[in-house]
């Protein structure tokens, strides 16, 4: 067999093994099992297309959690009482957003200001958790109120965990309204 027929025939199936490989690890990768944090509930009340001046105006905005959710209560219809829950906190908590860096301010889209908005308890957990240890044992099925969230920080091995203060509150708060979830809404691939 010649050099170039090997090619023909080389390529293809290596391509194909490098896609059925990385497919299974790849599906791994979606958190939309879990329940929604702030920031997907917040893009979901705004709407598409994402308009910049009144989320300038939510990120400006400095309410309490009840106050949140009087001010959002007619867009939010949409959400179950734990959707609006987890939104109030977040934004009550997050907002007015702290920008040391003036990423809002040179934001020149809407995408770009979204972006910039404080990652949520969804993102924190499915990014951080799983660096150590199983997301399902740690967070998943965990019971716990915020203040039990914030003193599993104290641990020595959470210690070293690379998230603000500010993002270990809002884990905290995200998981004690979001957790424990049923074990049938969890993959099968990420029980254990």
């Amino acid at each position: 067999m010649t050099a170039v027929r090997q090619l023909k025939w080389l390529i293809p199936t290596l391509l194909g093994i490098l896609y059925f490989g990385l497919a299974p690890a790849l599906s791994q990768l979606d958190y939309g099992f879990m329940p929604k944090g702030g920031k997907s509930l917040l893009l979901e009340v705004l709407g598409s297309p994402l308009d910049e001046k009144e989320l300038r105006k939510v990120i400006e905005a400095r309410r309490s959690e009840a106050e949140w959710r009087e001010t959002l209560a007619a867009r939010a219809k949409t959400l179950s009482e734990r959707e609006q829950r987890t939104l109030a906190a977040y934004l009550a908590f997050n907002m007015p957003m702290q920008d040391p860096k003036g990423t809002a301010e040179k934001a020149g889209k809407p995408a770009e200001l979204y972006a910039a908005l404080p990652r949520d308890g969804r993102e924190l957990a499915w990014n951080e958790c799983q660096i150590c240890h199983s997301l399902f044992t740690s967070h998943l099925t965990q019971d716990r109120g915020v203040q039990a969230w914030l003193n599993m920080f104290q641990s020595p091995f959470h210690r070293g965990i690379k998230m603000t203060a500010q993002e270990r509150e809002e884990f905290a708060r995200y998981s004690a309204i979001n957790m424990p979830m049923k074990i049938d809404d969890v993959p099968r691939d990420l029980r254990f």
